[in-house]
C-alpha cells in the first residue's frame, strides 16, 4: 500500500533488526508491529523513543488488539496512533497526510448525479459504482449545499422580478410631463394583494427549502445508522474470526502433542509382565519415597515460587518467561513428570485516567480518596489468550513436544483476588504509595508442581 504512493519502504522482520537498523537510517516514518518474536511492539517504541538520536521520528503501531486501553498504552509510549491489522488503503492515505509525506489533500467535489451514456443499440452504459459506502454521507452533504443555493438563489430572483414589476406600474402611472400631480393614494386594496402575494410566495418556497432540507438530513441520518450496522457487523465477523482462529491453534497444539507422544513398545510390556512379581512386592515401600523425592525435587527449585507482574503488562511475558524457562529445564533434566501450574493474581491499583484516555497507577504522594479508579482495568481486560505472550506459548508447546507429554503446563486466572500482603486500612492520611505497594506485591505470578501419582 506504501509502495502505490511512490514511498520507499525498508523492512525489518523483528524489533531488534528495526533498532539496529536505525544506526545508520533514518526513515520518516515507522510503522510497527504489535506482537513479533522477541521484543514486542510497545518494548521497541519505548527503546527507540527512548534514543535522542531516533525520538523524533514518528511511529504508527498497527495490531489486532482493541480498546482504548491498548490505544492510550500505545500513544503513552510516543507511537502518534494505532492502525487495525484489517488496515484498508484509505486509512494508510489519512496516516500519510497526517505525517505531511503526501502533497495536502484535493477536495474535488463529485456530483451526486452521475449521468449515464447511451451505447450503440439503445444500451444504457451505466458508470461504475462512485466510490465506497464512506463517501455517501459527504455527496449528500454536497448535494444538499447545492440545492439549497438554488433554492437561494431563486428566492432572491423571484424577488427582485416582483419589485420590478410593482416598480414598472408606478411609472406608468406618473404622467410623462407637466408638474407633478399631487400624488393620489393608492388603492387600499391594491397593496395589500401584493404584499400578501410576496408573503406567501416567500413562506412557500421557504417551505419547499425546507421540507428538501429535511428529507435529506433524514436520507442523511438513515445513511449513517446504515454505516454504523455495518461497522458493527464487521467487528463481531472479525472477533468470530480471531475466536476461530484460536480454537484452531488449540486444536493444532493437542494434535502435534498426541502425535509426538511414543507408544509403548512390545518389550517394555514384555519387561512389565516379567518384573511384575518384584514390583508389586517393592511397590508399598517406593509409594512414599516417590512422593517425597518429587517434593524434595520442587524444594530444591525453589517452588512454589512467585513473581511480581508490573501494572499494564501481560501475566505470563518479560520475566515470568524467563522464570518458566529456568524451571522446566531444570525439570527436564531430573525426569520429572507432572504439571507444572502457573496462576496469576491481580492486584487492585490506586489509579488515575479514565476509559478513554487509559489508567495509570497514581503518584505516590495523592491521597487514596483522590483515585479515579481502585482495581485492575487491564487485567479485567484481558481473555485467555491475550494473558500470553508469544514467546510464552512457544515455550509450553515445546517442552510437551520434547517431553512427549510428560511434562504438562497449565496456565490459570486466580478467580478472585488472593491478598499475599494485606493492603492498608483506608485514613485519611493513606497514600497512593503505601496502596499501590500491596498491590503490585499481590499482582504476581506464582509456580507450582504438581508430579504424577
Amino acid at each position: 500500500m506504501l509502495e502505490k504512493y511512490d514511498i520507499e519502504v525498508d523492512m525489518a522482520e523483528s524489533a531488534e533488526q528495526a533498532i539496529e537498523y536505525l544506526k545508520h537510517g533514518r526513515p520518516d516514518a515507522i510503522f510497527m508491529d504489535h506482537l513479533m518474536p522477541g521484543m514486542d511492539g510497545l518494548q521497541a517504541v519505548k527503546a527507540i523513543k527512548s534514543n535522542p538520536q531516533t525520538a523524533t521520528i514518528p511511529i504508527m503501531m498497527y495490531t489486532s488488539q482493541e480498546g482504548e486501553l491498548y490505544v492510550g498504552q500505545a500513544r503513552a509510549l510516543g507511537a502518534m496512533g494505532v492502525l487495525p491489522k484489517q488496515v484498508r488503503p484509505v486509512d494508510v492515505s489519512k496516516v500519510l497526510y497526517e505525517l505531511h509525506l503526501l502533497p495536502d489533500r484535493r477536495e474535488g467535489d463529485e456530483p451526486a448525479l452521475v449521468p449515464v451514456e447511451i451505447g450503440p443499440g439503445g444500451q444504457v452504459e451505466r458508470p461504475a459504482s462512485a466510490g465506497p459506502s464512506s463517501d455517501v454521507g459527504r455527496r449528500i452533504e454536497a448535494a444538499v449545499k447545492q440545492q439549497s443555493v438554488d433554492l437561494r438563489r431563486f428566492i432572491i430572483a423571484s424577488l427582485d422580478g416582483l419589485a420590478s414589476r410593482l416598480e414598472a406600474d408606478q411609472l406608468r402611472a406618473v404622467p410623462s410631463s407637466g408638474p407633478p400631480p399631487e400624488p393620489a393614494p393608492p388603492p387600499r386594496t391594491a397593496q395589500p394583494v401584493w404584499a400578501w402575494a410576496l408573503a406567501v410566495l416567500a413562506v412557500c418556497l421557504l417551505g419547499g427549502m425546507g421540507a428538501l432540507l429535511w428529507l435529506s438530513h433524514a436520507d442523511l441520518l438513515r445513511t449513517q445508522q446504515e454505516l454504523a450496522a455495518l461497522r458493527t457487523s464487521d467487528a463481531d465477523l472479525k472477533q468470530a474470526s480471531d475466536r476461530m482462529a484460536a480454537t484452531l491453534k488449540d486444536l493444532a497444539a493437542a494434535v502435534a502433542a498426541g502425535a509426538a507422544s511414543p507408544k509403548p513398545a512390545d518389550a517394555a510390556v514384555d519387561g512389565a509382565a516379567a518384573d511384575s512379581s518384584a514390583a508389586a512386592d517393592a511397590g508399598a515401600a517406593a509409594e512414599s519415597p516417590g512422593r517425597a523425592d518429587s517434593g524434595a525435587r520442587a524444594g530444591a527449585l525453589g517452588l512454589p515460587r512467585s513473581e511480581p507482574v508490573p501494572y499494564g503488562e501481560l501475566p505470563f511475558d518479560h520475566s515470568r518467561v524467563d522464570v518458566l524457562r529456568d524451571v522446566l529445564s531444570k525439570l527436564e533434566a531430573q525426569g520429572f513428570r507432572g504439571v507444572v501450574k502457573v496462576t496469576s493474581s491481580a492486584g487492585v491499583f490506586c489509579l488515575t485516567g479514565n476509559a478513554a484516555d487509559g489508567f495509570a497507577p497514581a503518584v505516590a504522594n495523592l491521597p487514596v480518596s483522590k483515585c479515579d479508579l481502585v482495581g485492575n482495568p487491564f487485567e479485567d481486560s484481558l481473555s485467555g489468550q491475550q494473558r500470553e505472550s508469544l514467546s510464552f506459548a512457544n515455550l509450553v508447546a515445546g517442552v510437551r513436544q520434547r517431553s512427549a507429554g510428560a511434562i504438562n503446563v497449565v496456565t490459570e486466572n486466580a478467580a478472585s483476588p488472593h491478598a499475599a500482603v494485606a493492603y492498608p486500612p483506608h485514613s485519611d492520611t493513606l497514600t497512593a504509595g503505601e496502596w499501590n505497594r500491596a498491590a503490585s506485591a499481590n499482582n504476581r505470578v506464582e509456580y507450582t508442581v504438581e508430579p504424577a501419582s
